[in-house]
């Protein structure tokens, strides 16, 4: 990263401070390429929230180009764009309320004051109800979803969902449906919320190096959670899983490299591998091109189910690839088989499988052509979901259930 490049960002982080968002729109916006020297930033729409995800850089999904339409993947290096109040996502506390900016036509990414359909009911004997964990690096509140389906008192799987910027635990549940298939397959949904007082955009910290690594910082507040769920309900310690969104998947992929002995599988969703950034600067990098972090594998392996599109011009698409790598680096003898397929009148993808010699499926990749940042076959219940599938939730369930953990539960 030059210099003058982070000269630029603090002077943009500079001007958000002072309230002067227009011109930090327009500086990043230069800074990153997506406007002339000498580009004028648009102006907010009335009705759409003025904001820039602080977990990756809102960098769009601004192309007027209907997201069904075949057309080719962004390339890395080419990532170009401009902000709008896109997924989830962010780069620190320090970016927020930048000018907002329309999705494309056709798909509704949660943008603006749009009518929303009401979220599932709740089966009777089932319940959402909100907790809260502490220790020393803080205090997180939850939600956990209780299936009326209880098993006859058998311990349940549970399944830890870690929401993008500036949603929340209830949008999140509301958007995938997790506790829908929770309640079929008998499972516990636990969805840690981060508030605005760790980040203005409540989005994980994921490029912060203090919030990478296991028992400090965030990491050791979502274990903290798990935990504290599995002590007080019949959770069978052998299917543990973590998944996300975004930031989220990002958050989602460092917690299963730091606790590999917690977290049986791993799904990431539109996010990146662990320690693709260190700072603002990198984490921008990142976002735009890809290609951090994918030689580093996880001390011990961790079966891992990734989705990306391979439109998403907020992460860019080769994060899918370089987790799915980071997944299985180190991992030797692996087989690659390719599928392909299409939802009825929805997106085609394809779906990569790496088997080891036992028959596992250490990684599964889906890319979804034509799809943005969004979760794939989500409800429009919640936002940044893209109902046209592949259906991400009942996808990722149907792995982690496949992949109790292989090593013993350490508490």
């Amino acid at each position: 990263m030059t210099d003058r490049f982070s000269a630029g960002m603090a002077e943009a982080t500079r001007l958000t401070r002072t309230g002067k968002l227009a011109e930090a729109t327009a500086l990043i916006q230069r800074l990153l390429g997506g406007a002339g020297a000498d580009a004028a930033p648009e102006p907010a729409r009335p009705g759409s929230p003025a904001t820039i995800d602080a977990e990756f850089v809102t960098v769009d999904a601004t192309d007027p180009t209907p997201p069904h339409r075949t057309t080719s993947p962004p390339s890395a290096g080419t990532f170009g764009g401009r902000f709008h109040p896109g997924p989830r996502a962010g780069l620190g506390e320090t970016l927020r309320g930048l000018a907002a900016r329309a999705m494309p036509a056709g798909l509704d990414l949660g943008v603006g004051d749009l009518a929303r359909p009401p979220a599932d009911p709740l089966p009777d004997g089932a319940s959402f109800t909100a907790a809260s964990y502490s220790n020393a690096a803080g205090s997180r509140s939850y939600k956990l979803y209780v299936p009326a389906n209880q098993r006859d008192g058998q311990p349940l799987p549970l399944v830890v969902m870690l929401h993008g910027c500036t949603q929340s635990p209830d949008d999140f549940a509301a958007g995938t449906r997790m506790n829908a298939l929770a309640e079929e397959h008998g499972c516990l949904v636990a969805y840690p919320g981060q508030p605005s007082s760790a980040n203005a955009q409540k989005c994980w910290n994921w490029f912060n190096p203090a919030d990478q690594r296991r028992d400090g910082g965030e990491p050791s507040l979502i274990a903290g959670i798990t935990r504290q769920v599995m002590r007080d309900h019949p959770v069978d310690p052998g299917r543990v899983y973590v998944a996300g969104l975004s930031a989220g998947g990002a958050a989602a992929a460092i917690m299963g490299a730091a606790y590999p002995d917690l977290y049986a599988a791993v799904g990431v969703h539109s996010g990146l591998p662990r320690g693709a950034a260190r700072d603002l600067p990198s984490a921008f990098a990142a976002m735009r091109q890809g290609g951090g972090a994918a030689e580093q594998p996880f001390a011990t392996p961790v079966p891992t189910i990734v989705f990306h599109g391979d439109r998403d011009t907020t992460v860019h698409p080769r994060n899918g690839e370089d987790v799915a790598a980071q997944a299985k680096a180190g991992a030797a003898g692996l087989r690659t088989v390719v599928e392909h397929g299409r939802v009825p009148g929805g997106h085609g993808y394809s779906r990569t499988l790496h088997t080891d010699a036992t028959g596992r499926v250490l990684c599964e990749q889906w890319t979804i052509q034509g799809a943005q940042h969004a979760w794939a076959g989500g409800s429009p219940a919640g936002s940044y979901t893209d109902p046209r599938g592949p259906d991400a939730s009942r996808e990722m369930l149907r792995f982690f259930l496949a992949n109790p953990r292989r090593t013993p539960h350490r508490p």
